[in-house]
């Protein structure tokens, strides 16, 4: 009934939010008499307008990027469709060569368009892939599933599809499978092997430094969350009846743990939409148009991500498998491996991404590089002012000594 509940709400007050949208619509512009008065009911109607979740990708919004000393044009293209994700290769209208290298992005109740900042960033200097993940309510049932051990097999045909001399950047919650798969595919010499590996506040082993995620994560049995947080995707949907960990439950429980500094960014809009100030307003628009962007996740994913992942730590304990082997880590040789990681990250905690060395107990020691970004949170470590500044000319130079 969780996504029924759901859906039933949003239905409900659907109504109000057109009748908003209307009324700003109507409202007059400019000088008068009553035009402080007209603002803040326009700011109003505007708020109530956007009370609402997405479930569509929003654009990345890359048209153009500066590439030494000329606006290069962007353009997104479609490398390889896959049942659950795409390969997304941004295009730049370039002669020379650039290391190529695939973003993978979280499958954790938001688009890949989350790291529209690191793309930008990274394209600078990069022939740039991102594993665009699909909302799962929007993939039909006869697609079949979608696990952990997808993901790897996912990551390691994309690789394959972008050729040798590629790398790869994992965000957050794939670090896990993208150094599976790099075992997986130095074991077997695979020539699509990356040259590189860049783990960025990925929970390797969630047994260093437990974060409350981490906690909430542990503290119930698996049956608890297949009770309580899956839910059936209605009819109106292609996924129908497929069975999905809802991106509107992620989201919320986001949000629970910063609610107050969500709750001032909107009385923020609303005062800065009150007085006129549309560039201060737009930037907290931009900001949230993106975050309430939800994606769904498949059930085996997600209960399996809690179980393999966050509860027995699979990989740092030398448990985890795919398609019937055991992954190796050590089997990686040729591979550079640079961690990141930031100092005030309360997701990933200290230790967790670094463990990743470790694990590689075989790569030999100028193969490895570990960067602690201080002063920054989980977001902080891909995406701003630090990650452009600071911890991106680590992830340059570690991709340039590779090729």
């Amino acid at each position: 009934m969780l996504y029924a509940t759901y859906q039933g709400f949003d239905d409900l007050i659907a109504p109000f939010r057109t009748a908003a949208l209307t009324a700003m619509a109507f409202a007059p512009r400019g000088p008068g008499p009553f035009a402080d008065l007209i603002r803040k009911n326009a700011a109003l109607a505007e708020m109530i307008s956007r009370f609402q979740l997405t479930h569509e990708r929003p654009g990345f919004g890359i048209s153009s990027v500066r590439v030494e000393n000329r606006d290069v044009p962007v353009t997104e293209e479609v490398a390889l469709d896959l049942p659950f994700g795409n390969l997304l290769r941004f295009r730049k209208d370039i002669d020379t060569a650039q290391p190529k290298v695939l973003v993978t992005a979280p499958l954790s109740g938001h688009f890949a368009t989350l790291l529209a900042g690191t793309v930008k960033t990274l394209l600078r200097d990069h022939d740039v892939y991102i594993t665009d993940w699909k909302n799962a309510r929007d993939v039909p049932r006869d697609a079949g599933e979608f696990g952990v051990e997808d993901y790897v097999d996912y990551v390691i045909r994309f690789m394959e599809k972008i050729g040798p001399g590629g790398h790869v950047l994992a965000v957050c919650q794939p670090c896990v499978q993208a150094l599976a798969a790099v075992a997986v595919m130095s074991e077997d010499r695979n020539p699509a092997t990356p040259r590189s590996m860049t783990l960025m506040a990925g929970p390797v082993d969630v047994r260093e430094s437990p974060t409350t995620v981490n906690e909430l994560a542990q503290d119930k049995p698996l049956g608890w969350f297949e009770r309580n947080v899956i839910s059936t995707v209605p009819f109106r949907y292609p996924g129908a009846g497929r069975r999905v960990y809802p991106g509107f439950v992620q989201l919320t429980a986001f949000m629970s743990m910063n609610m107050e500094r969500h709750q001032a960014q909107h009385r923020k809009l609303y005062d800065h939409l009150a007085a006129g100030e549309d560039t201060e307003a737009g930037r907290i628009k931009a900001f949230y148009d993106e975050y309430f962007a939800v994606l769904d996740l498949t059930e085996e994913f997600y209960i399996e991500t809690i179980d393999r992942v966050f509860q027995r730590a699979e990989l740092a304990t030398g448990d985890f498998s795919f398609r019937g082997r055991k992954v190796d880590p050590s089997k990686i040789r040729n591979t550079a491996l640079l961690t990141v990681e930031g100092g005030r990250d309360d997701i990933c905690g200290l230790g967790q991404t670094t463990a990743a060395h470790d694990l590689c107990s075989t790569l030999r020691p100028h193969l490895k590089r570990h960067h602690l970004q201080a002063n920054v949170g989980h977001y902080g470590v891909f995406n701003g002012r630090r990650w452009e500044n600071e911890i991106y000319p680590v992830v340059r130079n570690m991709i340039l000594a590779m090729e």
